[in-house]
């Protein structure tokens, strides 16, 4: 094999080395200087490591409580969905349709669906009022429904217990309450077995519903909840309008479920095709995929927005990396007249720019990871965590910066013509 033929064959491999060697030189001479100019260079490193430190820390606050709200939806049941009477405004204006959504809909829901394991009506009153001995509470939610509920939307009494089948077969005066009217009522868990007063119908409550919390601003144990058939005797005038909840066999049958819905009511309510349906379903799963989609762009957005002061650290770092370029005027004539190539000279300045954006977002990541910690000591604070994509989008852009700061310094440099540089006073 000749010597020409291996030269051809490792010359790759001798620029690359040659690329390696020459990138490992340039960062050293950048930290030299920098250690030469260690003032300047900390106060230059202030904006990077402002925007860097923001960015991990909203970026880590925003996640950690969506990710919150996010399980709180899916402790809810990702596998039911709500069906509601439901009209365009359009149609509403011209009277084109008429809407409902009886028992007899829910029936036939219950029967021809196979996707379908429960069903449960909803009958939904946003003002009832409850007196108990000399306490009243009013404006609270009703929802009249079937035992059916308490699996689908997991809420259980932890107190007493839940309406059955008789119960509400036979519109029993009974209720469950959560435990925010309990308070509201001055009672504790001893008002099981009492009666109370309900819109005036004497009602005994038989249950506690188990505590809940707040969710998307509501208080989720401000509730009572009572027998369908009961709260249709209560409110006749929602006998044809009943919203109900329907719980698909697994997650996987939901869309499945929810297009056997749609056909069974289409066909009740006699539409035909490309007519619009007079009912809405709204899918919890589709909720909570809707909701990571917010909490992403929210994330994104903030992440941006406080990234802002990236850019006011870049042009910082541009200008101190002109005055250098302008102190080391002499440095570089002395380069260039002893052979210096242009690339080589443009290449150290652009080294020294990306090392010292990197150092910043380096010390941004580490106080951004401090701040969160500390955060995170509180006993009330959720749990918070650091992506990795957060950190690794914090270096890119920090170094990022670096290049599209430091190349008009760098290129400055480059262009000197060495007899004028070595004339520079």
């Amino acid at each position: 094999m000749s010597i020409r033929f291996v030269n051809i064959l490792t010359a790759p491999f001798r620029f690359a080395g040659g690329m390696v060697s020459q990138t490992f030189r340039n960062v050293g001479t950048a930290f030299v200087q920098l250690w030469a100019n260690k003032g300047r260079a900390v106060l230059t490193t202030v904006g990077i490591v402002i925007a860097v430190s923001s960015t991990i820390t909203v970026v880590a606050f925003v996640g950690g409580f969506g990710k919150q709200m996010t399980e709180m939806v899916q402790g809810y049941g990702t596998q039911f969905m709500v069906v509601r009477p439901y009209q365009e405004s359009s149609d509403r204006r011209q009277g084109t349709q008429r809407v409902r959504l009886d028992m007899r809909d829910i029936e036939a829901v219950r029967t021809e669906c196979t996707s379908v394991r429960r069903i449960t009506p909803f009958v939904y009153t946003p003002n009832g009022e409850i007196t108990f001995g000399n306490e009243k509470a009013a404006d609270i939610p009703v929802r009249g429904v079937t035992g059916d509920y308490q699996v689908i939307r997991n809420f259980h009494a932890d107190v007493g217990r839940f309406f059955g089948p008789i119960d509400v077969e036979t519109a029993a005066p009974v209720m469950v309450i959560g435990r925010t009217v309990m308070k509201r009522l001055g009672a504790d868990e001893a008002i099981v077995g009492e009666y109370v007063y309900l819109n005036g119908h004497r009602t005994l409550v038989i249950g506690v519903l188990e505590h809940k919390g707040g969710m998307m601003g509501q208080d989720q144990d401000l509730t009572i909840m009572i027998p369908y058939t009961q709260a249709i005797k209560m409110y006749p005038n929602l006998r044809e309008s009943i919203p109900f909840l329907a719980e698909a066999v697994s997650a996987e049958s939901t869309h499945q479920a929810a297009g056997e819905i749609t056909r069974v009511l289409r066909a009740r309510h006699g539409l035909e095709p490309g007519q619009r349906s007079d009912f809405r379903i709204e899918r919890q799963d589709q909720m909570v995929k809707e909701f990571e989609n917010i909490r992403n762009i929210a994330s994104g957005m903030l992440a941006g927005i406080v990234s802002i002061s990236l850019l006011v650290g870049g042009i910082g770092i541009m200008n101190v990396m002109l005055v250098s370029v302008t102190e080391r005027t002499r440095e570089i004539g002395l380069r260039k007249s002893i052979g210096g190539r242009r690339r080589d000279i443009m290449l150290q300045f652009l080294t020294e720019a990306v090392v010292l954006c990197v150092i910043g977002g380096s010390i941004g990541v580490g106080l951004g990871y401090f701040a969160t910690f500390i955060a995170s000591l509180h006993p009330q604070m959720i749990e918070i965590e650091v992506p990795l994509w957060a950190v690794a989008m914090a270096l890119l852009s920090s170094a990022g910066a670096g290049v599209v700061f430091g190349i008009i310094p760098a290129f400055k440099a480059s262009i000197l013509h060495p007899i004028e540089a070595l004339r520079h006073e």
